[in-house]
């Protein structure tokens, strides 16, 4: 490239004044041609200039075996000889010398996989020079009929001879009028009956725009939370589904698929290590203490995609788990819940080692047991979370949420998103609803009106709310496979009035749970 140039600029010092080029003109373009920015463009373009590579020999099989021969009576002088003749003899590395040759002489079969060409429901690929069926969409008027099998092989359409193209394929079928008749190898293969699978989706999906998919016409986006029906499962990396609200079958990404892309991308962003440990402030500290230490960590590197689950019939679940950042309004519609229908709803009562106050009685507010009890109580995995406030421990115990379901009511909890893991089990059955921050204006100005309305003395700072909505952001990133329900609290008397119509909803309408739960 550089030398090019060089000829040229040569030429242009050369040009006789005939041409009918103007003098201007000629002495611009030198100064472009000359110029050092030029120059390093045209040597970067040389340096990026795709070179074919080509093997300088195909029998490098035969050279290293001329070698051994000729290092075989160097190997007792010389220390540098043997550890040569060694790796020379590692079965890797002859592996890797009759590859190079293989790939040198192009000695291999080659088979290509073609994008794959949708038409009715049916797509192919070529196989060592073959038109094969890799896939017949569930629901598409060819598996309705039954007559064509993934694998079956295409010969003719109507007499004329198909090749290896298939966008010939395509063309022959679109040109035809009437009946087609087909020559199929078929693969005799028989499939089992596809098992009623249904997942619900942890990611938003958009064929459109995965650069992974054979045929993008052939894709289903879903978004957050879509509940599908997986009917076909044979492609290992792209599943067959539809959604179970209506609509076609269409291909989406398997969970070993999604689970190996997502793998690839890391999540420094992700801050909700921050989320337990030592909350520090103006006040006393609270050390916060779980059974599975470096919970958080772990929970950054957590691959959710999709979460299989089966359809039941309206039930009353057994708990109801408030989650949201600290200050965000999750306790007072824990109260409200109660105070408004006591008898469906009920809540725990923490454990503390601090002795009780002269006013407290006991299992009112706290319930009050020696340092000694609790400890061992801990080690026995019987509180679902504990913490040590000020010298004290204090706790939530598993035994006291079994005593409200006991009693027919669904247990109101406000935990540590961390809980959650212990929580959604068919033991607990929970209704996960994240009671998420607004917008920070929002904030402000809410909490502006409790104070002016002297409903609260506690006054926030801007680094107060800020945090909070900080805080409700990760809490959303980190945990938001487990929600049911998400609600932005902009609003108490809003924010309450969905929380309830949601949970009036779970006796009346069918629901999607984990299917653990089921079986």
């Amino acid at each position: 490239c550089c030398s090019s140039m060089q000829q040229v600029l040569e030429n242009l010092r050369d040009m006789p004044s005939g041409t009918g080029a103007k003098d201007i003109d000629l002495i611009f373009l030198r100064g472009i041609m000359e110029s050092p920015i030029v120059r390093s463009l045209a040597k970067a373009h040389e340096r990026l200039e795709e070179v074919a590579l080509q093997a300088v020999r195909d029998d490098n099989v035969q050279l290293v075996t001329e070698i051994l021969d000729a290092l075989n009576n160097l190997t007792d002088k010389d220390a540098a000889a043997a550890e040569l003749v060694k790796i020379l003899q590692e079965p890797h590395f002859k592996c890797l010398i009759e590859a190079h040759d293989k790939v040198a002489a192009k000695c291999y079969e080659t088979s290509t996989l073609l994008t794959l060409t949708l038409f009715q429901g049916v797509t192919f690929r070529v196989v060592r020079g073959e038109m094969v069926i890799a896939r017949i969409l569930h629901g598409s008027s060819i598996d309705r009929q039954g007559m064509l099998h993934t694998g079956d092989i295409i010969r003719e359409v109507n007499g004329r001879e198909v090749g290896s193209d298939p966008h010939v394929l395509q063309e022959l079928l679109r040109d035809c009028n009437g009946s087609i008749t087909l020559k199929v190898l078929p693969s005799y293969k028989d499939t089992p009956a596809p098992p009623q699978v249904y997942v619900k989706s942890h990611f938003n999906y958009n064929p459109a725009t995965d650069n992974l998919i054979p045929c993008k016409e052939a894709g289903l986006a879903f978004s957050r939370g879509d509940v599908i029906h997986v009917v076909n499962k044979e492609d290992p990396n792209w599943w067959q589904a539809r959604k179970v609200v209506g609509g076609a079958t269409g291909l989406i990404p398997s969970q070993v698929l999604e689970e190996k892309r997502k793998a690839f991308v890391r999540r420094d962003w992700d801050m909700s290590g921050m989320l337990c440990g030592t909350l520090t402030g103006k006040k006393k500290k609270k050390k916060m203490m779980y059974l599975t230490t470096k919970n958080a960590e772990f929970d950054r590197y957590e691959l959710q995609t999709y979460e299989e689950v089966a359809r039941m019939p309206p039930f009353q679940r057994k708990t109801l788990v408030l989650i949201g950042a600290q200050g965000v309004g999750r306790r007072s519609l824990k109260n409200r819940l109660i105070v408004v229908n006591p008898l469906r709803y009920g809540t725990t009562v923490p454990f503390t080692s601090r002795r009780p106050r002269e006013e407290e009685k006991d299992g009112q507010n706290y319930c009050f047991v020696t340092r000694e009890e609790m400890e061992k109580d801990i080690k026995e995995s019987r509180y679902l979370e504990h913490g040590e406030y000020d010298g004290n421990l204090y706790g939530t115990k598993i035994d006291s949420i079994h005593e409200v379901v006991a009693a027919g009511r669904t247990c109101i909890l406000d935990v540590n998103p961390q809980a959650l893991k212990v929580l959604k089990t068919a033991e607990f059955m929970p209704f996960v609803v994240f009671i998420a921050a607004p917008e920070l204006d929002t904030l402000r100005a809410m909490h502006k009106a409790v104070v002016d309305a002297g409903l609260t003395t506690k006054l926030l700072t801007e680094n107060d709310l800020k945090k909070t909505v900080d805080e409700s952001a990760r809490i959303r990133r980190a945990y938001s496979h487990y929600f049911d329900l998400t609600i932005v609290n902009d609003n108490l008397d809003k924010a309450f009035d969905k929380l309830q119509e949601a949970v009036e909803q779970l006796i009346i309408e069918p629901q999607w749970v984990p299917v653990s739960w089921v079986y």
